[in-house]
């Protein structure tokens, strides 16, 4: 039998006040597409067909570099490894779109092919370290869309490592998109760090011998405040896209546009979305690290209830102008919010474990749901305890 799903309600405190009301900040851009999303709460701040399927351009290298990252931090490849590239891959891609400039039989360290694939958008960087890694592209491929699937990219498919267009196999939202960026930061802060946010990378030497230096695509890096990745991309099929990423005093905002007529348009507009994400909205504190949000019922455990904490310093994140949100149970203006799981929870249970949620519901604004996690391990009822916990079962039915 499917465990029941248990909503406890924690507002206590006065009604919001129409300081409170705050409406929710304006936007306004050409982007056929977007998708704005606070990484810390989870909350939505713009969206514009985000679930429309479109071709991702070069935005399809960020899984391909998504693919590398989980294979290095598992160990299974390693930055100085070098990879060659076959003279048939040069000859299809050496002058195929944006390129790394990587010649026919020469080796390339896996650090330099990420740095080539991020910075530079290389065609060429894609394959050689897909043919690397899996032997052949379709290969790699198929590792492409193992991780889609782990990530809940429901309506995404990758059919080539570079994004380069397929006839619609390939197909992205801006909403998976949003979940690959932040897994990727997420999932690997170290390696996200290293390689994301290099203003340029030289590969490749011109025919007069000069080495061949190529600046980041990335129209917001040294534009914003913050801003430290991800990837952009353009096809005449697909416009120009982007999908970013920046953070100032600890807050987090993952953007994805699509669908610009121009470079300008991305750049500029891209620039003015990600600085309306900081400077309309804010995050405003609800519980701390470690703090007590309410209690979950436990069955066949050794205790019949748990707590359920906050895992990090949780905050909602609203417009600038609401008032003061202040913890369940503390009074003042707190917006409606509940906590929700599936339950009883079955034992064991680990300390840490993810149980519950906390869904938040700010005036004028979607839910937020926020992670809460086991106070404490509640190991298996022993025998006696067993027992009792079916007399008791028994007789709430009476």
């Amino acid at each position: 039998m499917k465990p029941a799903q248990y909503a406890v309600a924690l507002l206590v405190g006065s009604s919001l006040t129409s300081q409170a009301l705050a409406a929710v900040p304006p936007l306004e851009t050409s982007a056929q597409v977007a998708f704005v999303q606070d990484m810390n709460s989870g909350a939505i701040l713009f969206q514009k067909d985000p679930d429309r399927r479109m071709p991702p351009a070069s935005l399809a290298k960020m899984m391909t570099v998504y693919v590398a990252f989980s294979l290095i931090k598992s160990g299974d490849l390693k930055l100085d490894q070098k990879f060659t590239m076959s003279p048939e891959t040069w000859k299809k891609w050496h002058a195929q779109g944006s390129t790394m400039f990587i010649g026919a039989g020469e080796q390339v360290s896996v650090a330099d092919l990420l740095s080539g694939i991020i910075t530079l958008s290389g065609n060429d960087a894609c394959v050689v370290l897909a043919e690397g890694i899996a032997g052949t592209e379709p290969a790699f491929v198929n590792l492409m869309n193992q991780q889609r699937t782990k990530l809940g990219m429901t309506n995404s498919n990758f059919g080539t490592a570079n994004g380069w267009p397929d006839g619609g196999v390939t197909f992205v939202t801006a909403r998976d998109l949003s979940k690959l960026a932040e897994a990727t930061i997420r999932d690997f802060p170290d390696l996200y760090k290293q390689f994301y946010s290099k203003p340029n990378f030289a590969w490749g030497k011109t025919m007069g011998g000069t080495n061949i230096s190529q600046d980041n695509r990335d129209p917001i890096l040294g534009k914003v405040a913050g801003a430290d990745g991800l990837k952009t991309g353009h096809t005449e099929e697909a416009g120009y896209g982007f999908t970013g990423s920046a953070e100032q005093n600890g807050r987090r905002v993952v953007m994805v546009v699509a669908g610009f007529p121009s470079w300008d348009d991305r750049a500029n507009q891209s620039i003015s979305i990600m600085n309306w994400a900081f400077s309309s909205w804010r995050l405003k504190p609800l519980f701390a690290k470690g703090k007590r949000v309410e209690t979950a019922e436990v069955q066949g455990g050794s205790s019949s209830t748990v707590g359920l904490v906050a895992p990090n310093d949780l905050a909602v994140t609203v417009p600038l102008g609401m008032g003061g949100v202040l913890g369940a149970k503390s009074g003042g203006d707190a917006p409606p919010m509940k906590v929700v799981y599936d339950g009883p929870i079955k034992a064991p249970i680990k300390a840490g474990q993810h149980i519950a949620d906390l869904v938040v519901s700010p005036p004028g604004q979607d839910p937020q749901t926020l992670p809460l996690v086991a106070e404490s391990d509640v190991g298996e009822a022993g025998f006696f305890g067993r027992i009792w916990a079916s007399i008791k079962a028994l007789f709430s039915w009476l």
